[in-house]
């Protein structure tokens, strides 16, 4: 048997394509709800009501100190037992994802919130501006742009970690290539292709995060003078 197959590679790629899709899919669905849902529990981790930021901190606590892969399938497979909560595949994987990712960018917009200097905040304060309206007006505008690089690394893996969800059978890119490699048994062939649709997508956009990143040291430079 050949170590690579060309023939099983090109009739796989229909099937390896729509996984791609999915995988692309998940991962827009699921950095979109986690930078909103982010930024409202970096906003409740710095409120000056103390209960408030037990919760957060309990959450984030919790996200960091257990595996992505832990908390995915106790969603999907641990939840109906409790409390006989049932999702699909993807809305498991939709809400593991985003429940873990949102409390690490969270993290990413504290940092960049409180990167901005506290003169901006008296500035606001002297032009008769509410806390909730500097905020939003002065301070998050600046915050979000000095962690845009970071939140594109996230994003790139995030693309990666949805190779995770083929454990609850969402059938992304990686779990369409084990269902085919079990009937072909050609799993060097399959995995190289998945392997380089990885590259495809992850290269690209980490040279566009690197870019950006540039662009943004460029603009506080500029600043600086």
């Amino acid at each position: 048997m050949e170590l690579f197959n060309p023939a099983v590679a090109v009739e796989s790629l229909g099937p390896l394509f729509a996984g791609l899709l999915m995988t692309v899919e998940l991962t827009i669905v699921v950095m979109a709800l986690s930078l909103v849902f982010a930024l409202f529990v970096a906003l409740g981790g710095m409120s000056r009501f103390w209960p408030l930021r037990w919760v957060v901190k309990t959450y984030i606590e919790i996200i960091r100190g257990t595996p992505l892969l832990l908390q995915l399938v106790y969603i999907y497979y641990a939840l109906p037992e409790i409390a006989g909560i049932r999702f699909d595949p993807f809305a498991a994987g939709v809400i593991a994802l985003t429940l873990n990712y949102s409390a690490y960018i969270s993290e990413v917009y504290r940092s960049g919130i409180q990167a901005i200097g506290r003169g901006q905040h008296d500035a606001a304060a002297a032009l008769g501006m509410t806390g909730p309206l500097a905020m939003r007006r002065i301070i998050l505008p600046q915050a979000i742009r000095i962690v845009i690089p970071s939140l594109g690394n996230y994003f790139i893996g995030l693309f990666k970690d949805t190779a995770l969800c083929s454990a609850v059978s969402i059938q992304e890119v990686l779990f369409t290539a084990q269902i085919i490699a079990a009937q072909s048994f050609q799993y060097f062939t399959l995995y190289t292709v998945v392997l380089i649709m990885y590259l495809g997508v992850s290269f690209p956009a980490a040279r566009l995060v690197g870019y950006l990143e540039r662009v943004t040291r460029r603009g506080y430079a500029r600043k600086r003078r």
